[in-house]
């Protein structure tokens, strides 16, 4: 893993060495100008569907759409409260989320407690995993945060990809034996195309890699 030299703020700083940068996105954006996030070399976007058992972000369907018509890779994320039924959960997700070839795979963010021990955290996160893993025989992304991780969720998970939230390069956004395939740098992320501040990420790898991450159907 290489370490992140930046001399930048703490607050806004863009990691270097990383050639694929992609954004988050959810209801707090409401209009994403793509044709203008893809000029600023945009590959990838991650959709806020889900959360809970029964709650759909009102913009899913309209970015994901939009993305897919401008060529933006795309993939969906489910928020997680582990205080609600895992199961019920999963089901939310496949409802309203129809994966097409090429799209990045589901993503579970994993970053409350909802006052659940991490047995019941862990046992939930699993079950939501292994119901999405069936529905498209591919794994799951996990998305928490750095503290988050390390508190609830080491040492399990691990044969997962991994997507963390970091934004302090000061203490080094690297897990201590687990290596990250998107890292979230900031919160305060500004492009142009969007309003207001973003999430912005980067990718562990090349454009290549991060095709063939990429969902593939069975053929009939």
């Amino acid at each position: 893993m290489e370490e992140a030299t930046q001399t930048n703020t703490l607050t806004t700083f863009s990691p270097a060495g990383y050639e694929v940068i992609g954004l988050d996105i959810s209801h707090h954006q409401r209009q994403v100008d793509w044709k203008a996030v893809k000029a600023q070399k945009i590959k990838f976007t991650f959709i806020k569907a889900t959360e809970g058992i029964t709650h759909q972000d009102r913009y899913f369907s309209k970015h994901w759409r939009q993305a897919k018509k401008h060529d933006v890779l795309r993939g969906a994320y489910h928020f997680f409260l582990p205080a609600r039924d895992a199961e019920s959960q999963a089901r939310n997700f496949l409802k309203q989320v129809k994966l097409e070839a090429g799209d990045l795979p589901p993503v579970l963010d994993v970053e409350v407690t909802n006052h659940q021990s991490d047995e019941e955290i862990r046992a939930g996160v699993q079950l939501w995993l292994d119901m999405v893993e069936e529905e498209y025989d591919l794994k799951p992304i996990i998305y928490t945060n750095y503290s988050f991780y390390e508190e609830h969720l080491a040492g399990h998970f691990d044969d997962y990809p991994l997507w963390i939230a970091h934004y302090n390069p000061q203490k080094s956004h690297q897990l201590a034996d687990r290596k990250w395939v998107f890292w979230q740098h900031t919160e305060k992320g500004r492009i142009k195309g969007v309003k207001g501040n973003l999430d912005l990420n980067v990718f562990n790898g090349t454009m290549e890699d991060l095709y063939n991450m990429c969902y593939e159907p069975e053929a009939l």
